[in-house]
């Protein structure tokens, strides 16, 4: 398991707002663990926060709108997509105007400030999604489609259709994080000559210039026509015959577009709110989409305190029987723990493989073999004890008992053939040799039954 990430110290930028043409000075600051990331505008009196998640985006026109009430902060995913692709998990974000600044429209000038005052790891595990089954959402009137697959990692197929001879059909990959500095992180906004005016009229893309976007001219106009947007835009004025890209420096990649897409992709999954262990396929991305995949991750957050834990049943066990024995007194017919697959310094995940030749069966029931609730909570607490005995020395001198059980429920029956999951978290520091737990037991992506408990380490007579 990894740790959480902040930055080491906090970073200073100032540029223009792409639509409010405002001059503004965004601030990045360490926080603490489980903090996730949150806005403060400073700039208004009560300096409001707000939590950057997917369900407060308000607006996906032209960027990321988050909205608090009346208070909103726009063009946040290209910030976003450099502190998740270095992996920051907590930062309070300081900006004293409704949007971010747009910069030269990438994320490279995020990523090497957080580089120049780099991370520093925290004492909380990180709590990925893992994705299990594949999720889908589909807007039918655009064509867009983002799919999400199981994966070991993160990693980002896209394509990009438009009715253009210079960006009709582009593609860009992204198969580790590792590479975003190098492939992603430069890659710019981009619009349509034909958008500009229309942008302009609805009030937006008033500090957009030929530094900070991708202005793509692919159908003439007149003369006349482009002057005025030349104009409109504070440059100097283009041949109308001549189609193209009409950039002062020249595109980074031949598919620099669908790579500045993925970068989209990538800011807006960061409001899930938690890594992602999983691919996504997207066809025609853009942020209303992205923000209806981000959210339906959210909603399955929020349906699941605790994800199933991941059993590899090809993969060493971290404490297999015999170690299980030298750490617990217990032995048949009540040792309830096979072996344990992973451990940290707050929580532990262990197997209880369930025979039909299980001493309990015989009597609960006949007919109907199920285990009993209480065994279950009895495997918690024994897979618990592992976890706080493996942290004192000569373990084999102290047991653990209970001081406390709360709040159990019974969710679903555990038969003979099944395998139980359990995984236990500490919900507060041992002290004096107390240990208070909440524990889950599941089989397969089935939450079985759940606990809260307190025990004591004692040592033994």
């Amino acid at each position: 398991m990894s740790k959480q990430h902040t930055l080491k110290d906090s970073f200073t930028l100032k540029g223009k707002g792409l639509h409010t043409g405002l001059p503004i000075t965004i601030t990045f600051n360490p926080a603490p663990d489980n903090f996730g990331y949150k806005i403060k505008r400073v700039d208004l009196e009560d300096q409001p926060i707000i939590d950057i998640l997917a369900e407060n985006v308000g607006n996906t026109q032209r960027g990321t709108v988050l909205v608090k009430g009346d208070v909103f902060v726009s063009t946040v995913e290209h910030a976003m997509a450099a502190l998740y692709a270095l992996r920051v998990d907590n930062c309070l974000i300081e900006v004293n105007a409704p949007e971010f600044p747009i910069l030269d429209g990438s994320a490279i000038q995020y990523v090497e400030a957080i580089k120049k005052v780099g991370v520093v790891e925290q004492a909380e595990e990180r709590d990925y999604f893992i994705v299990r089954h594949k999720m889908e959402v589909v807007d039918e009137e655009t064509g867009s489609k983002l799919t999400l697959l199981p994966d070991d990692r993160f990693c980002i197929n896209s394509f990009i259709e438009f009715e253009s001879k210079y960006i009709p059909n582009q593609s860009a990959t992204l198969e580790n994080l590792e590479d975003f500095e190098k492939d992603i992180a430069n890659c710019r906004t981009f619009v349509f000559v034909r958008e500009v005016q229309q942008l302009r009229d609805a009030g937006l893309i008033k500090g957009g210039d030929l530094d900070n976007a991708i202005v793509i001219y692919e159908r003439q106009i007149s003369q006349q026509e482009l002057n005025s947007l030349a104009d409109l835009l504070g440059v100097p004025h283009k041949d109308a015959t001549e189609l193209g890209y009409l950039n002062n420096k020249q595109i980074m990649y031949p598919n620099e577009p669908a790579r500045h897409k993925l970068l989209d992709i990538i800011g807006d999954m960061a409001l899930i709110g938690k890594p992602i262990k999983g691919r996504i396929i997207a066809t025609r991305p853009g942020h209303k989409i992205n923000n209806k995949l981000a959210r339906l991750v959210r909603k399955q957050i929020k349906m699941n305190e605790v994800q199933p834990p991941i059993h590899d049943p090809n993969k060493e066990a971290v404490f297999d029987i015999n170690k299980i024995k030298e750490l617990l007194p217990h032995r048949y017919p009540f040792l309830m723990v096979d072996k344990v697959i992973e451990i940290g310094q707050k929580h532990i995940v262990g197997i209880k493989n369930l025979s039909v030749n299980e001493l309990f069966f015989q009597g609960h029931f006949p007919q109907e073999p199920v285990m009993p609730g209480v065994l279950q909570v009895e495997a918690m607490a024994q897979i618990g004890g592992l976890l706080v005995l493996s942290q004192v020395e000569e373990p084999e001198r102290y047991s653990t008992y209970f001081l406390k059980i709360d709040n159990v429920k019974f969710r679903n029956k555990a038969v003979p053939g099944d395998t139980l999951i359990f995984r236990l978290d500490l919900t507060s520091e041992i002290r004096r040799g107390i240990a208070n737990m909440k524990g889950y037991a599941f089989i397969g992506d089935r939450l079985v039954s759940e606990a809260e408990f307190t025990a004591q380490i004692v040592k033994n007579k």
